[in-house]
């Protein structure tokens, strides 16, 4: 006997071209039948009685199937039949819309109508057609079917007297701990076949997306291995087969980690075809991982598993996870991939749960959290000498304190070195170790070649790493390799679109080229993803300037955040404006406050006010400071008027720069 739900038996509630009555559990399309399983039916009711708010999926269990466990699979099967039946494959009006990792919204504009005559309804019952879905178990129900008639009029007579209003916002407020699901293989293998039979064209690549770990733990202390897994799960599959497939970069999945987008707003904002969503579960020596394959067009789930693990073997979910979104994305695999992914890293679990904490505070990128990141990477590398990952974390970590002046320059860079080479010397097939060993050439050393070298080997190893070609796009810059600089850019935000700072390297590149309403729009899509994202402000401004819009600059670069940036544009921007006085005061304040960091950048201002003789002495200087700025030579707009002196072809050279 089925559980009564409590469902509002003596209305009809009509959506678009249907008609449902849940007392005599029909539904119509216009004037014919449309077959529904008995619990797709029950899912429909409940969904048409709370349209357009995010109904839960814990909510739904509960409503439909009371204390009853289901698994998630398993309600993720009726929602694609009901799909099915309702004909809602338009990925702009879908009815049933899918809230990435919390539950559903039914967007109809449902309106409640009574019953022409409830005295004359039949006892019988038509909960279905006897047709199933594989992977839903179908509940038969003896009973009569309605007569052609007595159909026709309960179409044709009801009275609508009212409409169910719109929750607006209201739907955003919701559990979300409990709507993170476990969902199995065996609710798989229809979507699967479904999928096979329209694979996706070979001449386009597939874009997977890997939507953050949820941490349900209970332990907010996890939060740091939930991102961590997020990344590395990232990091495999961009390195599966990056010809075929593209993987969004960690930055621009993040934002995801505590929202509730819709699934087709997140294939929208990512151009990704599939997303994989993750949960966590676990502590102490077990750990589950539940992985979910769904397919955005759709928003099918095409397959699910469950991952046990000790925390020592944890790594081996990657390789357990890309071999099967390989296999139903119908990627085809080299015989080396295929040894790749089979071969399992063992690692210290201490070690291992170190360089996750390392890594969750240099994301939070401050000071405070960049030295706690240097001594967990220092404590995993003291845990596992061999853990050549943990050696790139710390040569990163020094090498931005050393950037940032929180320790010696001279010091910080040396041992960001030495970690990097150390790294490369464990493990010589891992790309982020030559990519940092091509960051330090280029920025520290000035070794051109040797920068090259090494990006050219980091991309070789991982061409589906944004970060590399964020790199590679930076070395490119430097050399004035612009329209290679340009592309590299726009592949790397192909692979993460929502990374502010590379829409701001873009931008400057496509300045410099003179592209201006192109650098506009990156510099705008840069402030729009991150508002205070320095020196994004001042590059909008500059644009603003060479577009003749001086007052436009002005205004722009006042909004920047950084000092030194906002300094440096007012300087330049007041001059444009014929206010010299104004542009001698920033000019002279940005020198008594940052004349020992930012060298380059007073050059810069005296190259723009057309006083050449400073201009190289600040040049002078920020060669002998070791400037960060100095790589930006060749490609610097501000220092255009110095170009044709003879002393700026001598700087070029003694900088080993083409010329």
């Amino acid at each position: 006997m089925e559980r009564p739900i409590g469902f509002a038996m003596s209305h009809l509630y009509r959506f678009g071209p249907y008609l449902l009555d849940p007392q005599k559990r029909t539904l119509y399309c216009d004037k014919s039948p449309v077959p529904l399983t008995p619990k797709a039916f029950d899912v429909l009711v409940f969904l048409a009685q709370n349209p357009n708010r995010l109904i839960t999926k814990d909510e739904l269990l509960e409503a439909v199937w009371g204390d009853t466990f289901v698994e998630d699979g398993n309600l993720t099967q009726y929602i694609s039949h009901l799909r099915k039946a309702l004909a809602d494959n338009s990925e702009d009006s879908r009815l049933i819309v899918t809230i990435s990792r919390k539950g559903y919204q039914f967007t109809a504009d449902v309106a409640l109508a009574e019953t022409p005559d409830v005295t004359k309804r039949d006892a019988a019952q038509v909960p279905t057609s006897g047709v199933s879905t594989p992977g839903i178990a179908v509940e038969a129900k003896a009973g009569n079917q309605d007569s052609p008639d007595e159909a026709s009029n309960v179409l044709e007579s009801p009275k609508v007297t009212a409409a169910i209003p719109k929750a607006g916002s209201r739907w955003r407020i919701a559990a979300v701990l409990s709507a993170f699901a476990v969902v199995l293989v065996v609710a798989g293998y229809t979507s699967w076949r479904r999928f096979r039979a329209a694979p996706p064209p070979r001449s386009e690549k597939i874009m997977l997306a890997v939507l953050p770990f949820q941490n349900l733990t209970g332990d907010p202390k996890q939060e740091y291995l939930a991102d961590g897994l997020t990344e590395e799960m990232i990091a495999q599959l961009s390195r599966l087969h990056p010809e075929q497939l593209g993987v969004i970069a960690r930055t621009s999945v993040m934002g995801y980690k505590h929202g509730d987008q819709r699934l087709d707003q997140i294939g929208r904002d990512l151009s990704v075809q599939y997303v994989l969503e993750n949960s966590l579960r676990g502590s102490g020596d077990h750990l589950r991982v539940t992985v979910q394959l769904l397919q955005v067009k759709d928003q099918s789930h095409l397959w699910a598993q469950d991952y046990d693990y000790r925390p020592r073997d944890i790594l081996s979910l990657e390789d357990d996870v890309a071999t099967a979104v390989a296999r139903e994305i119908r990627i085809r695999l080299t015989a080396q991939q295929q040894v790749d992914l089979t071969g399992v890293r063992p690692v210290n679990p201490g070690a291992f749960e170190a360089y996750m904490e390392g890594r969750f505070f240099f994301d939070r990128d401050n000071s405070g959290d960049l030295n706690r990141a240097v001594s967990y990477y220092e404590q995993a590398i003291k845990l596992d000498s061999s853990y050549a990952l943990a050696w790139v974390g710390l040569s990163r970590a020094l090498f931005r304190q050393a950037d940032r002046g929180s320790v010696s320059l001279k010091e910080g860079r040396r041992r960001a070195r030495e970690a990097a080479e150390q790294a490369r010397a464990l493990d010589p097939n891992l790309a982020e170790a030559h990519a940092n060993i091509g960051q330090i050439k280029r920025q520290a050393d000035w070794d051109w070649t040797g920068a090259n070298a090494s990006l050219q080997r980091a991309l070789e190893l991982d061409p589906g790493n944004s970060a590399v070609l964020n790199l590679a796009a930076g070395l490119a810059f430097s050399l004035g390799r612009f329209e290679e600089a340009v592309e590299l850019g726009r592949r790397a935000i192909a692979l993460d679109p929502l990374n502010a700072a590379i829409h701001g390297s873009l931008a400057g590149t496509c300045s410099t080229l003179g592209r201006q309403e192109e650098a506009e729009v990156e510099f705008k899509k840069a402030l729009e993803l991150d508002p205070d994202l320095p020196p994004n402000h001042e590059g909008l401004g500059l644009v603003y300037l060479a577009q003749g819009r001086a007052q436009d600059a002005l205004a722009e670069i006042e909004r920047e955040q950084m000092g030194m940036w906002r300094l440096q544009g007012q300087a330049v921007a007041y001059y444009a404006l014929r206010r010299k006085k104004e542009s001698d005061a920033a000019l002279s304040e940005l020198i008594a406050k940052y004349q020992s960091q930012s060298a380059f950048l007073i050059a810069e201002v005296y190259s723009f006010r057309k006083e050449p003789d400073q201009a190289f002495e600040w040049l002078d200087r920020a060669y002998v400071q070791h400037d960060s700025g100095v790589p930006e030579t060749k490609s610097s707009t501000l220092l255009k008027n110095l170009r044709g002196d003879p002393r700026y072809i001598a700087f070029l050279k003694k900088l080993r720069l083409p010329f």
